[in-house]
């Protein structure tokens, strides 16, 4: 017995195929977070997405949003224009910051918070995440008032 052939199993290319989301229609109706603006391009409502959520977020100059994690999910970020200052932990005690074209990668259940370390530039980034759902759980967390400073580093390039 052969193995099904995917292309027969949706044979209506057109409207199941490539999907284009324009950048003036992203649906700001997703899960928020204090401090930042999340809009959605990619999502199983959107275009059918079964494996990955993706959208923008805008942080306002010196803004930082509030504690949060999102559950299961990876999550990438990347850093468009602006600085991001990173802060992460239980009680957010660690810091990193990220410049245009760094990504960021944030594991599952890791309580963290976004910080535009800009006084006068929008932070402005692409969200990956590794589910279709835009999880967000929102945290009450009392922060360390210094963070220690995380250099990013992976096994290839040492510090």
């Amino acid at each position: 017995m052969s193995a099904p052939d995917p292309a027969a199993a949706v044979a209506d290319w057109r409207e199941h195929g490539v999907r284009v989301v324009r950048a003036g229609t992203l649906d700001t109706n997703t899960a928020q977070t204090p401090g930042m603006d999340r809009a959605a391009a990619i999502t199983a409502a959107r275009v059918g997405a079964q494996k990955l959520w993706v959208g923008t977020v805008h942080i306002h100059p010196d803004a930082k949003t509030g504690a949060h994690h999102h559950g299961a999910l990876e999550s990438v970020i990347y850093v468009i224009s602006g600085r991001a200052r990173m802060r992460w932990g239980e009680q957010l005690e660690f810091t990193a910051e990220a410049g245009p074209g760094d990504f960021i990668y944030v594991p599952p259940y890791v309580p963290h918070q976004e910080i535009n370390a800009s006084a006068h530039e929008v932070l402005a980034c692409v969200l990956v995440r590794s589910d279709n759902e835009a999880v967000v759980v929102n945290l009450d967390i009392a922060a360390v008032e210094t963070p220690q400073t995380v250099a990013w580093v992976d096994p290839i390039h040492t510090h």
